[in-house]
């Protein structure tokens, strides 16, 4: 059960990602599509109803997601799962806009190889809540 709702947590990130620029570009749609056969849940519910993108994710909501996750997460193996899954995302299309840029050198600057899990459990927080915060400010 665990190992459904990581994947379907980390989906949902990557389809706000894909977001990220305004419109999800025809290689992101197959990856997602793809991703979420591959871990068995593109039949749930939720998840269908993003892939329809019939309701753009907006980039706070993204923002909210990859805090939730990490809050949960912030282990060394699901920081590198995340990045790696954010990555092939942002690279799949061979563009990569400013938005989705900014959030992947982001989340690079977060390894927590170095230091403890507290300590970086706390530094992931605090880059997320700032994009975050950023992300309203610039949609309110």
């Amino acid at each position: 059960m665990k190992k459904d709702v990581d994947a379907k947590q980390l989906l949902k990130i990557l389809v706000g990602v894909a977001w990220l620029d305004g419109i999800i570009q025809p290689e992101e749609r197959n990856y997602l599509r793809r991703m979420a056969a591959n871990t068995g849940i593109a039949d749930d519910p939720e998840i269908q109803s993003l892939l329809s993108e019939l309701k753009p994710v907006k980039p706070a909501e993204c923002y909210q997601w990859l805090e939730d996750y990490v809050g949960k997460n912030p282990s060394q193996k699901d920081y590198y799962g995340l990045l790696e899954a954010i990555s092939a995302l942002i690279y799949s299309d061979g563009d990569i806009p400013t938005q989705e840029a900014k959030l992947l050198t982001k989340v690079q600057l977060l390894d927590p190889s170095s230091e403890s899990p507290k300590s970086t459990g706390d530094k992931v927080l605090k880059t997320i809540q700032k994009l975050y915060r950023k992300a309203i400010s610039e949609h309110a």
